[in-house]
């Protein structure tokens, strides 16, 4: 069962190794409502740690050319938090390691200054001007400003299993972990973004929580997630339902598995995971991601002993921002790293049984997180 919450996973983990190189993030999205018009807009929050041992008061950037030199590494707390659509940006704001207030234990808490995320709590605000933005070209920030006040409350899980369980986690086996504490999660509160308010209800919140952490970023990443979800057989919503596909090319003690997926579905209570790790299942997956000049396209084929499921996936690159980080050694190794909250596709689920394939359902996917470099 991958519907399985487990904070314990969702706490700090930057010890041993990790803590003079790796990451710890913690991921947010989901959609708000502009007050003054009804539009819907996909936000995202997320806090990222990076190298805690090397840290001190102030934030040390690696992108800067003098440390790039020194071979100085990166280390701080990043808030990242933006949007997708017309209007899309990602705004960064940064602490010293020592001005971080945090709970390392589940239940994980993360703070400082005014920002503060927890698994039930995001507040915080991150403010660039033009000439910030222009002059500081290590806060890899656009221009904005972003303000939040939002309570969560997570529903479905994506439990990988064993590959993020204690072992593997304590003797660091894999170069990035990943765990789904809400792909299903439920938003409420409001934004404030560029000086217009957005309202946040669990009802049309559509939201998203997860984790990363490790010593560096699998390349390429392939990321689709959603909980917006409606069957094309009844045409009703799926109000308990969510899928989540993450991979690409994992690495576990330095070897590469090339083209590795973890999916996901959980479809009206019931689960159905296609999952490289659990080779027990008879997992297989195939996949493209075909980029034109306006879109980024992901076409993926997962199966296992009883089911199968075709996922479709559009997203317009007017919606999307090439997302920015520096890995725990300073260098931007994705620069092409595609990632929206806007797309839409459809997803068709097959049970297999004696007699051939039977459509379980076909669902259209609407606001779907989607990441690929």
């Amino acid at each position: 069962m991958f519907n399985k919450q487990d904070k314990t996973r969702n706490a700090f983990m930057l010890d041993g190794k990790f803590a003079k190189k790796g990451y710890d993030w913690w991921w947010h999205s989901f959609t708000a409502i502009k007050e003054s018009t009804g539009e819907e807009k996909q936000f995202f929050i997320e806090f990222f740690i990076c190298n805690p041992k090397l840290g001190g008061d102030a934030p040390v950037f690696g992108q800067l050319p003098e440390n790039k030199a020194r071979g100085i590494k990166p280390s701080y707390l990043m808030v990242k938090a933006g949007c997708w659509g017309e209007e899309h940006c990602q705004l960064h704001r940064f602490f010293g390691i020592n001005k971080i207030r945090l709970h390392k234990t589940a239940p994980y808490s993360v703070g400082a200054g005014d920002c503060y995320a927890s698994d039930t709590e995001l507040r915080g605000r991150v403010e660039v001007t033009r000439d910030e933005a222009k002059v500081h070209s290590e806060y890899m920030s656009d221009a904005g400003s972003m303000e939040w006040k939002l309570k969560l409350d997570k529903k479905i899980a994506f439990n990988v299993g064993y590959g993020a369980g204690k072992l593997f986690r304590d003797i660091k086996a894999f170069q990035m972990y990943w765990h789904a504490e809400g792909i299903k999660t439920l938003y409420s509160g409001e934004i404030i973004f560029n000086g217009e308010r957005y309202i946040v209800t669990p009802e049309t919140s559509f939201g998203y929580a997860d984790k990363n952490w490790g010593c560096d970023f699998t390349d390429p990443w392939i990321w689709l997630s959603s909980c917006r979800l409606i069957s094309r057989k009844t045409g009703n919503r799926l109000e308990n339902s969510a899928f989540d596909i993450g991979g690409g090319k994992p690495k576990v003690f330095f070897l590469p598995l090339d083209r590795k997926l973890l999916g996901a579905f959980y479809h009206e209570g019931k689960e159905y995971e296609f999952n490289f790790s659990k080779f027990w299942t008879l997992p297989r997956t195939k996949f493209s991601i075909t980029e034109t000049a306006s879109e980024i396209i992901w076409h993926i084929r997962q199966e296992n002993r009883n089911a199968i499921m075709l996922t479709d996936i559009t997203c317009k690159k007017s919606d999307m921002l090439l997302i920015n980080y520096e890995n725990p050694n300073g260098e931007r190794v994705h620069k092409t790293l595609w990632n929206g909250g806007s797309g839409k596709g459809r997803i068709r689920l097959l049970g297999k049984r004696k007699n051939g394939l039977v459509l379980i359902d076909d669902i259209d996917a609407l606001s779907v997180g989607c990441e690929t470099s």
